[in-house]
């Protein structure tokens, strides 16, 4: 009997250290899918939304369903959790390069760049600690506006034209 507590010890500590599987590895494969992340960050924030509508009309009800409740919390919750994985672990991680400070304008740009995905990080964390959608706006500018700097206009172009042509 001692035995197998020690392996349900063991067994439970092992799963609580496994990190979860996420959309895109920090290996330098060179296969990135820019614009697809910005289609899921502006889902996850449809997502949050959604849900910050659904808990404020829920509590409304003073005989609502608090299963339901808690679900849409969770939810809301899990998604502003993705939406900052993706800023983080694919965007500041990954695509993001170390600027020299030496380079003025490539600095400032760098800059610029660290300063949107920071406030989009700290607006993702607000989103799971209100139901106020002003942190929603607030997202959907800033996503907007991280957008506009990191693609050139070659690359916007080049993606409209693709996107013409389906």
């Amino acid at each position: 009997m001692r035995t197998f507590a020690k392996l349900f010890l063991l067994i439970f500590i092992f799963a609580l250290m496994v990190n979860q599987a996420y959309s895109h590895c920090q290996i330098p494969c060179g296969i990135y899918g820019d614009h697809t992340r910005f289609d899921m960050l502006v889902e996850h924030i449809q997502t949050i939304e959604k849900g910050m509508n659904q808990i404020n009309e829920l509590s409304k009800n003073s005989s609502a369903n608090i299963n339901q409740l808690v679900r849409w919390v969770n939810n809301k919750d899990e998604h502003a959790d993705e939406f900052t994985e993706i800023v983080t672990y694919y965007f500041l991680a990954q695509r993001i390069k170390i600027a020299d400070s030496q380079k003025t304008e490539e600095f400032a740009d760098y800059q610029k760049k660290l300063t949107i995905l920071h406030q989009m990080m700290v607006f993702s964390m607000k989103c799971k600690q209100t139901t106020d959608l002003k942190n929603v706006e607030e997202l959907k500018s800033l996503v907007s506006q991280f957008e506009d700097i990191y693609f050139s206009p070659e690359q916007k172009e080049h993606f409209e034209s693709r996107h013409k042509n389906n």
